[in-house]
């Protein structure tokens, strides 16, 4: 169970929106503490993603705004950088790429998890040093920690269907035979 605020999920305040909250006065945890790089360039991202689609402009301009945020300095900046303006330059591609897998239009998805979806689906597709199950295991993550209920779910089975036909290779070497 996430700690959360009860603000709607599609609060119009990007920075906060997709942000996890403390309670006032409570320390972070042992997790927190031990978030690896990556994780927290993927929750960077989310973000700058989320704020992206509710208030479409430049990228550069939504990196300014991410770049400012409390921790940021933590945070693979590469990996970010990578994420953030990849899925912003390849949003069609990777919608195009999601909607074989999609039960709704990309419309119809929250913005939270369409830029889930939009970061797993680039990490699939051009993070080759990601293995692929780290990179569905990374979306459902932060679908459970920024998204809806059972978002992580849907994430999962979106992004476990796409994997085969990005790298077919390593799905069927790690899964085991049907007999």
């Amino acid at each position: 169970m996430s700690d959360r605020t009860d603000a709607p999920q599609d609060d119009r305040n990007p920075s906060a929106a997709a942000r996890p909250a403390r309670k006032p006065g409570v320390a972070a945890g042992p997790r927190d503490r031990a978030k690896s790089s990556r994780r927290r360039a993927r929750e960077f991202a989310l973000q700058g993603l989320y704020e992206w689609q509710l208030n479409p402009r430049e990228a550069s301009s939504v990196d300014a705004n991410i770049r400012e945020l409390e921790e940021f300095a933590k945070c693979d900046r590469a990996h970010y950088d990578a994420l953030l303006h990849g899925c912003i330059d390849q949003h069609q591609q990777l919608d195009e790429a999601l909607l074989k897998f999609l039960d709704r239009s990309v419309e119809e998805l929250s913005p939270v998890e369409h830029a889930v979806l939009w970061i797993g689906a680039y990490e699939l597709t051009h993070c080759l040093d990601v293995p692929y199950k780290v990179a569905i295991n990374e979306a459902v993550e932060l679908a459970k920690g920024f998204g809806g209920t059972d978002g992580h779910k849907y994430v999962n089975g979106v992004l476990d269907h796409l994997a085969p036909s990005i790298r077919p290779d390593e799905v069927k070497a790690a899964r085991p035979t049907q007999r």
